[in-house]
């Protein structure tokens, strides 16, 4: 399979100005919840856990995380109402605008929306086998990086990070998994020599402390024309100090390498208000309860999310951060634009769907793409 690059909408990011808080309400969660996450031992899935455990101790509700390998699988109990959010990564973004493996008849762009992100001291980027001499991405020519069917964030992610360094899937050696999991497995049985993930992810961990050992080559921020090469591939991604993971990434030893939000719990419009509100303030109000129980929670505080990035908050979730002073004008405005952007997608897909598309998948996904950009340049948005 061929893992193409797709110039994506740019991604800003701004400050936030206080708000006044209204008056509180007292949390109510359901006596049981599902949520979704990436594999088990994975920064999302140690968060997610932890986060469960508050809920459990704090509201009574019990939390079943269930580990899922690639966005797809990740999505779908979310979908079809079985999980009431999911831990997902730039994977959200792609639901949104029906790309990759969302741009099937079977998915097409979905409504999805976030409640609360994290970025704290870890960074994203290619974890490479220490025994094979990487010291920069452009070592990586020729070497075999692994891929996840089914995910294209993981894949989209490890096209920008190659990008930097002005490579694509032809100057390595693209090695499929079935799931993330599996393709850092791949890495520790030799199978594979790199692979995306969070520097604080157990399977990163697992690879450091293997015969092979781990490292991550950097991505500099002052290395203005490879960031430009990045951000054409994945522009939600952003230049970040990592100061902390496997490979001995520490305060005192810090690397220039990239991040966004992750995990981004996820939902989707059509659920209730009232029940998104209840989750994302469950999440504020019991923060000091799960902020030191995973690797990568401290960065779900409400005053550390992302401002401003490429998918709406929902609306119940925007409820329960006006409450603590965590919004502001300029995201209300940025947020209807996004809103007004999920509504156009969707409008151009049900037109694509009803005018007799090409059964042929690839021929029905070409389509899209086509119908896709013309309803955004239309509507004047980025593509």
């Amino acid at each position: 399979m061929t893992y193409p690059i797709i110039k994506l909408a740019s991604v800003a990011l701004a400050g936030t100005a206080i708000m006044a808080a209204p008056a509180l309400a007292q949390v109510k969660l359901p006596s049981t919840m599902t949520m979704t996450a990436y594999d088990t031992g994975t920064a999302g899935f140690n968060i997610t856990v932890a986060i469960g455990k508050m809920m459990k101790d704090k509201y009574g509700s019990d939390v079943r995380v269930l580990p899922a390998g690639n966005d797809v699988a990740r999505l779908q109990p979310l979908r079809t109402g079985r999980a009431i959010a999911s831990g997902m990564g730039s994977g959200v973004y792609f639901a949104q605008e029906g790309l990759f493996e969302f741009g099937t008849k079977e998915w097409g762009p979905q409504a999805v929306q976030i409640t609360l992100t994290t970025v704290d001291c870890n960074a994203g980027s290619l974890g490479v086998a220490g025994d094979i001499g990487v010291k920069t991405v452009a070592d990586l020519k020729g070497k075999r990086v692994g891929f996840v069917v089914g995910s294209p964030a993981l894949n989209q992610n490890t096209l920008g990070v190659l990008a930097f360094a002005n490579l694509t899937e032809k100057d390595v050696k693209a090695v499929e998994f079935a799931s993330y999991g599996a393709m850092w497995k791949g890495v520790v049985n030799n199978d594979v020599d790199a692979a995306y993930g969070t520097t604080i992810t157990g399977p990163a961990k697992e690879l450091e402390t293997s015969p092979r050992g781990i490292t991550w080559p950097p991505t500099p921020a002052d290395d203005k024309a490879g960031w430009a090469r990045l951000q054409k591939v994945t522009p939600f991604i952003n230049p970040h100090v990592a100061t902390c993971g496997a490979g001995g990434i520490s305060k005192d030893k810090p690397i220039q390498l990239s991040n966004y939000p992750y995990p981004i719990y996820t939902v989707y419009a059509r659920q209730s208000e009232d029940d998104v509100y209840m989750l994302t303030k469950a999440m504020i109000d019991g923060y000091d309860a799960y902020k030191d129980a995973a690797p990568g929670a401290i960065g779900m505080a409400a005053k550390l999310q992302t401002k401003n990035w490429s998918v709406p908050v929902h609306k119940g979730a925007v409820k329960a951060l006006k409450e603590v002073g965590a919004w502001s004008d300029d995201q209300e405005k940025h947020n209807n634009n996004l809103f007004k952007r999920q509504e156009t997608l969707a409008a151009a897909w049900a037109d694509y769907t009803k005018a007799n598309p090409p059964s042929d998948p690839k021929a029905f996904a070409d389509g899209w793409t086509k119908a896709r950009a013309a309803a955004l340049s239309k509507a004047g948005m980025e593509g």
